[in-house]
C-alpha cells in the first residue's frame, strides 16, 4: 500500500512539473521600462506603426508565432525586416524582461 501511494504522488508530480503552467522567465517591471524606453516610439500600446497587421496584440503574436519568449526574444535581439536588431543595445536578461512584459500585456489586451 505504502508503494502504491509512492508511485502515485510520484506520478502526480511528474505530470504537474511536465504539463503545468510555465512560469515567465523575466521580469515584467523591468520589461515595462525597456520597452517604454526601446519599443514604445513603434508599439505604442501593443500597437505597430510601420505595419500596422503585426502588432503584439495576443491575435497577432499567435498568428505569427510571436506567442512565446523564445520567439519574442529572437526576433528582439536579432530584428527581421522593419525591426531592428537589439543584441547590441540591450542585454540577454533585459530583452528577455521585455519579452515577458509583452506577453503579460498581450495577455490583457494591453489594457493596463
Amino acid at each position: 500500500m505504502k508503494r502504491l501511494l509512492s508511485i502515485a504522488l510520484l506520478a502526480l508530480a511528474i505530470f504537474t512539473v511536465g504539463f503545468g503552467s510555465p512560469a515567465l522567465a523575466g521580469d515584467a517591471a523591468k520589461g515595462a521600462k525597456l520597452f517604454s524606453a526601446n519599443c514604445a516610439a513603434c508599439h505604442i500600446g501593443g500597437g505597430n506603426v510601420v505595419v500596422s497587421a503585426k502588432t503584439l496584440k495576443s491575435k497577432a503574436l499567435e498568428k505569427y508565432g510571436m506567442n512565446s519568449i523564445e520567439a519574442i526574444t529572437t526576433q528582439v535581439t536579432k530584428g527581421k525586416n522593419a525591426m531592428p536588431a537589439f543584441a547590441g543595445r540591450l542585454k540577454p536578461a533585459q530583452i528577455e524582461d521585455v519579452a515577458t512584459y509583452v506577453l503579460e500585456q498581450s495577455a490583457k489586451d494591453w489594457k493596463g
